[in-house]
């Protein structure tokens, strides 16, 4: 029997939440995949999704009790200007976005710096 691909992993993740986690994951996850279309997936530290462009992690997708925790690698370099960091802000490279029950996601806002992080891996910024 063969070991589970990272994004049957990340599948077995989100449904084995099968709670609000879950779908704000999938929901991430989702976004991930349309903001930038050649993302590689990985299964990283014991179980955190990862995702990657251009060889360097983008972001990573933590699940806790209360939230859903984005972070990004990059993401003091990156310009936030709908201000959804809020995590992670006294570093000099880490970002991250906590996203609680009930909370929305701004996914205009969210793919933006998606593709912004995406590009700075690749040089483009």
């Amino acid at each position: 029997m063969s070991e589970k691909s990272p994004s049957e992993r990340i599948d077995g993740r989100i449904a084995e939440l099968g709670d609000w986690r879950g779908d704000v994951l999938a929901k991430a996850r989702a976004l991930i995949k349309v903001a930038i279309p050649d993302v590689v997936e990985e299964w990283k530290w014991r179980g955190v999704p990862t995702w990657y462009a251009g060889g360097k992690i983008v972001c990573t997708g933590e699940t806790y009790k209360d939230k859903v925790k984005l972070t990004f690698a990059k993401g003091a370099a990156l310009d936030d200007p709908k201000r959804l960091f809020n995590s992670s802000l006294d570093g000099n490279a880490r970002r991250a976005i906590d996203i609680g029950a009930g909370d929305g996601i701004d996914e205009g806002a969210l793919k933006a710096l998606l593709v912004a992080a995406a590009d700075l891996n690749a040089g483009r910024s």
